[in-house]
């Protein structure tokens, strides 16, 4: 069946038996037949490329080229020795890469768009990849267009078509059946095209072609290119590795040349050498950025913060100010009606019956002035405050499903955030319609010119209109007004202007949705961690102003702004007090954008919440950008840097915190890593200096590097929180990454962990013992394990911290020593490592000497706990 070629009154034809939309397993049939709605991706790298990539850093190479030159001139055992450790660090490099993509993958997976389809006669959202032709697919403004559609029903449609045609201005749809898809692509009004936005209205229509024959489909090679993500911190550390490279080239051909000059084996000068700048280079250190990255997001997505793009992980510790929505964020989303105000009285919720004019209107109004529908398991589907409608009109016997055969929808005006308020025009009969306002009070007061009363229509006291709904606004509750116009026939200039004029005033509702419990904690670990929460929020400031005391939000010197004032003040004049305001109230989402940019110009790093279609711009110049998951739109998810899973405030909170402990988690590691090569760096580049041959082979650099550089510095990416960590400012996200000191430890370490290496090694010699050399090896390497331990807190000592809290650094601590003592005890093993056993009072030497750079780490973290209590007390 080619669909794109039915004539639209064929495609209804073909429907018009059921408006069921296709069945599921009509759909699950063509979905085998046409295959998945999805482009096809470029070829990705197989196992084996990924494998080979391992080998082709300029160092592996150098480092290969001399194992196979030792091997020639008569050291096999060194060769294969120097050949099993590349590639024992090759396979860790691709463990790491194969997980870092995997995790990465999982996450695309989870952030694969989806769609709204009539299946079995129910809306369903499946995913995008799920629709094939012939599927009925439902539009609103925000949505991505998931497949090319012929439009069969359309409300208003507007859809941003630039994706395909360049075109800034949307365009216009309507159901013409006279465009023919051989016409450009801006002509072909009846059309919706996979990929493109719409910006406006809503609509219905059939899907006709799906993946890589869809318009998109055709461009699909320019839209394949895929771009790493690289993140500032990635980008830094890159820069910084180049650097230290050459540096480290240097001191290797100093090394070389001193141990040349002082007449030691050329070949072994030049293995030390190279083996030496292989593992002092952290080459490793992107990537392990990488990793840390993509598993903290993974983690992330369990604590549903969906995070789809990498640098938002790293860049959450610097967040200063989070602004958020109200509705859902911050409180439950759970709308309830509470009271009504009809006909100058307020009226409960439970006490509302069936009466005759003006409930029964007010009832019908929220009936049908009303996109919220229920799906069969007793779900409902809609925006909360249109549900508490639904639910209410439903519970006093005004069923919107049958109420629709009586009043069936005709025409609707979309709910517009400038002019706030929607109206839906409804049927009675071939000379009777009748239309339904909703919106903000003050809207409908103006435009209504009487109201509906117990004795009919009469004029309406404005002031106790406007009274009363503050009075229930200051209680909390959100208002929302009614009003209705009878016509004899549908009007031909169906605008807002002509359309919403001399209306007749209804009422209104008041419906609460209260805090959310876990909100007040998080706001108030917000606080505690030098990060400012704001509320933005379109509701009526009284109404804002009693959500924000709850939550503790409204700080004694902070001020509500609303819309209006906002929309008169200058940025100049608004940067100056942007920083006391914490709520905003009838705010427009376009407005949001003021505010990030006010907030940005005062050195502030802004996280901004939201859900529509306008807030996209004001997400991406937000320094994080967070989208809505349940309610957002499609839209909005594109334009975030992270999406919330359950809308809710505390997560946003506890994404800043996982964030922190991820950006330390990867300071820590450089620590250790740069520290490690360090002290290998220090111990062979000083030994000669004191009259000293060279201390370690070859085989131990290569060794140390390949056990301590692997498990111990990965493991300590799993490094759980600082207790404290949401109590520090936020860093600022140009700092560098060796500040607080983190560059003047890896020099006094190292030099430490270098001094007890010469020592073993002077002593060794001094005093005859022939393992002086394993010795040295030794120290070296249990050093760097003492340096791990101590490195896992920046200022709690390991004790209070308990060796169990972190098992697999204490399991890869473990396997280190175990490892290190079977080079120097299992026989077979000596040969290749060139060791020699040690005496029992040799080992308690090398455990006291490398036992040395772990008490000093912790004796230095004690003074500064002294310091900062003293500083504090002061």
């Amino acid at each position: 069946m080619n669909w794109h070629c039915k004539s639209i009154n064929e495609i209804l034809k073909t429907l018009n038996a059921s408006q069921q939309g296709l069945s599921t397993e009509d759909a699950g049939d063509r979905l085998l037949r046409y295959g998945p709605n999805k482009l096809k991706e470029i070829k990705k790298r197989t196992v084996l490329q990924m494998m080979l990539d391992q080998f082709k850093d300029f160092m592996i190479i150098v480092l290969i080229a001399a194992a196979v030159v030792s091997g020639v001139i008569g050291e096999p055992k060194d060769t294969i020795a120097i050949l099993v450790i590349v590639i024992l660090n090759a396979v860790i490099g691709f463990i790491q890469e194969y997980r870092a993509e995997k995790a990465i993958e999982a996450l695309k997976m989870m952030a694969a768009q989806t769609a709204t389809v009539i299946r079995d006669g129910q809306p369903t959202s499946i995913s995008a990849a799920e629709i094939v032709p012939g599927d009925t697919v439902l539009l609103e403004a925000g949505n991505i267009v998931p497949a090319d559609i012929r439009l069969i029903e359309v409300s208003h449609l507007k859809i941003d078509e630039a994706s395909l045609t360049g075109e800034s201005v949307p365009v216009e749809k309507h159901t013409n059946p006279l465009h023919d898809k051989w016409m450009p692509l801006g002509d072909r009004k009846n059309m919706a095209y996979k990929g493109t936005i719409a910006s406006y209205g809503r609509a219905k229509g059939i899907v006709v072609l799906t993946g890589m024959n869809t318009e998109f489909g055709k461009i699909a090679t320019l839209l394949q290119e895929q771009v790493e993500v690289k993140t500032p911190l990635q980008k830094r550390l890159a820069k910084f590795g180049q650097r230290l490279a050459i540096a480290i080239l240097a001191i290797c051909a100093i090394v070389f040349g001193v141990g040349f000059i002082r007449g030691e084996p050329p070949l072994l000068m030049f293995l030390t050498s190279i083996s030496l700048a292989v593992a002092a280079i952290p080459e490793a250190l992107p990537a392990v950025v990488t990793i840390s990255l993509a598993l903290g997001a993974k983690k992330m997505v369990k604590q549903n913060a969906l995070i789809r793009k990498l640098p938002a992980v790293e860049t959450l510790g610097s967040v200063t100010y989070i602004c958020s929505d109200k509705t859902g964020t911050l409180t439950q989303n759970k709308m309830e009606v509470q009271e009504i105000y009809v006909s100058g009285q307020l009226i409960k919720s439970a006490d509302i019956s069936k009466q005759q004019c003006p409930t029964d209107n007010l009832l019908l109004a929220m009936a049908l002035n009303n996109d919220a529908t229920r799906q069969k398991n007793g779900t409902y589907i809609g925006d909360p405050t249109e549900i508490a409608l639904y639910a209410i009109s439903e519970e006093k016997n005004f069923k919107k499903e049958t109420l629709l055969n009586d009043y069936p929808r005709v025409a609707e005006i979309p709910f517009d955030s400038e002019r706030k308020c929607m109206t839906t025009f409804h049927k009675r009969s071939e000379k009777e319609f009748i239309s339904f306002t909703k919106g903000a009070i003050e809207v409908l007061l103006e435009k209504s010119t009487n109201e509906l009363t117990t004795h009919g229509k009469s004029d309406i006291d404005k002031d106790k209109v406007y009274s009363m709904s503050e009075a229930m606004a200051q209680r909390g509750l959100r208002i929302l007004g009614f009003a209705m116009r009878k016509w004899n026939a549908l009007p031909e200039n169906m605008t807002a202007d002509n359309v919403e004029t001399n209306l007749t005033f209804l009422g209104f509702v008041g419906m609460m949705d209260p805090p959310r419990k876990e909100a007040g904690e998080a706001v108030a670990l917000c606080k505690s961690a030098g990060v400012t929460p704001v509320m933005i929020t379109g509701d009526h400031p009284i109404t804002a102003k009693s959500i924000a005391k709850a939550l503790d939000i409204l700080g004694s010197n902070h001020e509500i702004l609303t819309g209006k004032k906002l929309e008169k003040l200058s940025i100049k004049a608004f940067e100056k007090k942007v920083e006391d305001i914490s709520i905003y109230a009838r705010v427009a989402p376009e407005q949001k954008l003021k505010i990030i940019k006010a907030l940005q110009n005062q050195g502030q790093f802004v996280a901004m919440t939201g859900d529509g279609v306008n807030d996209a711009p004001a997400l991406k110049s937000a320094d994080i950008g967070i989208a809505m998951g349940i309610t957002g739109t499609d839209v909005s998810k594109e334009a975030a840097d992270m999406i919330l899973l359950d809308d809710n405030f505390a997560t946003i909170v506890n994404a800043v915190r996982e964030g922190r402990r991820i950006f330390d988690n990867i300071r820590k590691f450089i620590k250790y890593t740069m520290t490690s090569n360090a002290g290998e760096i220090l111990t062979i580049f000083l030994a000669p200096f004191f009259g000293l041959p060279i201390p370690l082979l070859p085989i131990h650099i290569l060794w140390i590097n390949l056990v301590t550089d692997g498990l111990p510095g990965l493991a300590l990416t799993a490094e759980p929180a600082e207790k404290k960590i949401m109590e520090i400012p936020p860093r600022h996200p140009q700092e560098s990454i060796f500040a607080h000191n983190l560059g003047v430890d890896i020099i006094w370490v190292g030099l430490l962990m270098g001094g007890a290496s010469i020592f073993a090694q002077a002593w060794g010699l001094k005093t005859g013992h022939a393992p002086w050399q394993t010795m040295v090896f030794t120290v070296l390497c249990l050093s760097q394990m003492g340096n791990v331990l101590a490195l896992r807190s920046e200022k709690e000592s390991i004790f209070s911290l308990g060796l169990l809290s972190n098992i697999p650094l204490l399991g890869a601590f473990l396997l280190t020593f175990v490892l290190q003592m079977a080079t120097i005890y299992v026989p077979f093993l000596r040969p290749i490592f060139k060791t020699q056993p040690l005496s029992v009072s040799e080992l308690i030497i090398c455990l006291l000497l490398s036992s040395i750079v772990f008490c000093g780490v912790e004796i230095v973290k004690w003074i500064r706990r002294k310091k900062r209590d003293t500083d504090k007390s002061s």
